[in-house]
C-alpha cells in the first residue's frame, strides 16, 4: 500500500507552465536610452562603411549581368559534375565486374576439378 501512488488533482495544468519565467517588467529609461544610442551608433557605422564602397552605382548597374553569369557557371558546374560522377560510375562498375568474372571462373575451376568421392571399404 505504501507505494501506491493517488494522482494529486490540485496541480496546475501544464498550460501555463512558462507564464511564470516571462520577465512583464518594462525597461527603464535610461536602458532604453542607452540601447537607442547604440542603435544609433550602429547605424552610423553602417553608413560610413557603405560610404566607404568604391563604385555603387556600377555595381548595381552590373547585378543583373553578374546573377545571369553566376547561374550559367553554376550550370556549367553541375554538367561537369555530372561527367565526373560518370567517369567514376564506369570505373566502379569495371572493377565490379572483373571481380565477379575472376570470382565466377575460379569457381568454375573449383567445381570441375573438385574430386569425386570414392567410398572406402
Amino acid at each position: 500500500m505504501a507505494d501506491l501512488n493517488i494522482p494529486n488533482l490540485n496541480i496546475k495544468s501544464d498550460k501555463y507552465i512558462f507564464k511564470k519565467k516571462l520577465n512583464l517588467r518594462r525597461k527603464s529609461k535610461r536602458r532604453l536610452f542607452t540601447e537607442s544610442f547604440f542603435l544609433f551608433i550602429l547605424s552610423v557605422l553602417l553608413v560610413y562603411i557603405n560610404y566607404l564602397i568604391p563604385n555603387k552605382n556600377l555595381l548595381l548597374k552590373n547585378l543583373p549581368s553578374t546573377i545571369n553569369k553566376s547561374f550559367l557557371l553554376l550550370i556549367e558546374l553541375f554538367s561537369y559534375l555530372y561527367e565526373i560522377f560518370l567517369v567514376i560510375f564506369i570505373f566502379a562498375s569495371s572493377l565490379t565486374v572483373l571481380i565477379l568474372m575472376i570470382g565466377s571462373f575460379y569457381r568454375l575451376l573449383r567445381v570441375s576439378k573438385r574430386k569425386s568421392k570414392k567410398i572406402k571399404l
